[in-house]
């Protein structure tokens, strides 16, 4: 989250009136992320403090977000604990502000523990696991709007930027995974809608407890077994140099599987996997870092991270 949109408190209370979510109290600027403008804002409503989370949409557009915004609407009524899109008069809950798609949802309880114990990690492969399956029945589509197509697109951009083993290292793990996906055992991955972003501060916990995943932005219909793979690499991972730490991987996947099953496509491309989503973030991450945007509080995330993530996946090879 970043502001690159700058929003008065007026203009808020405006939409937050139309959407009869109470009188604005206050509105503060969310300074995480790099995608889209955020802001926290206050309510009092039937005398009740509110908290909501106000969404202005940078690059996504306003044919693309009903995906996005429904799917969160279709998992919170399956009882996945998701940020729920406040509707106007008229049920829309895509809005617009400064010309640009806005939303607002409710501010999840707790915060994100950037710090996980195995048994923090077993509660987001459960809970990962209920969403998968929870979302079999969302009848909306749209690909992962990061997914090879975009790696493809995205590398000859950034390879100008990167040392010669680097580049070559983003070269051939690219072929790699465009093979992959070309076999018949990619083919044969159960998919769905995923978050494709769980990262540690996506994920909220109240007093220990689960209380929600936000920020679905980057969702789209993608194989289950990439989501997992996404959510091993930041959760389970040693972050300073960014190998595996087996006793949380061991407590996400089983918290996983006692809730879906992986089925033998699944084992068979899990390492497979796992580089992927190792690449996936390098490239949004160098790209972000060489070509970024203009935003107040944007902090791009450091590419070298999920570097040495990628070299220690193919260290376990």
């Amino acid at each position: 989250m970043a502001v690159f949109t700058q929003v008065s408190k007026t203009e808020a209370a405006a939409l937050l009136s139309r959407l009869n979510l109470g009188q604005l109290t206050d509105m503060e600027g969310c300074s995480g992320g790099i995608e889209n403008t955020n802001y926290f804002v206050s309510t009092l409503q039937d005398g009740q403090p509110r908290h909501h989370v106000l969404t202005l949409f940078e690059r996504l557009t306003f044919e693309q977000l009903p995906f996005y915004l429904h799917l969160m609407k279709h998992l919170a009524g399956k009882g996945i604990p998701v940020p729920d899109p406040a509707a106007d008069a008229r049920g829309e809950i895509l809005h617009k502000l400064k010309g640009k798609p806005a939303a607002v949802v409710n501010r999840l309880k707790g915060r994100s523990e950037l710090a996980p114990q195995p048994d923090h990690c077993a509660q987001v492969g459960a809970m990962l696991a209920r969403m998968h399956l929870a979302g079999q029945d969302y009848p909306r589509s749209q690909p992962n709007l990061r997914g090879l197509d975009w790696w493809n697109e995205t590398v000859p951009v950034v390879l100008p930027h990167l040392a010669p083993e680097q580049a070559s290292l983003l070269q051939s793990e690219l072929a790699y995974q465009n093979h992959v996906a070309a076999s018949a055992s990619h083919e044969a991955l159960p998919r769905g809608p995923v978050h494709a972003d769980l990262f540690r501060d996506n994920v909220m916990f109240d007093q220990g407890r689960l209380s929600g995943f936000f920020d679905f932005y980057f969702a789209g219909v993608d194989s289950f077994a990439f989501d997992l793979a996404v959510c091993l690499n930041d959760w389970c991972i040693d972050h300073v140099t960014g190998r595996q730490d087996d006793e949380k991987t061991r407590a996400m996947r089983q918290a996983y599987e006692s809730v879906r099953p992986l089925t033998a496509a699944e084992r068979e491309l899990m390492p497979a996997m796992l580089r992927a989503g190792a690449l996936r973030f390098w490239i949004s991450r160098l790209w972000d870092w060489h070509l970024p945007r203009e935003a107040s509080m944007l902090q791009p995330h450091d590419p070298a991270h999920f570097e040495r993530v990628l070299r220690a996946r193919l260290e376990r090879l």
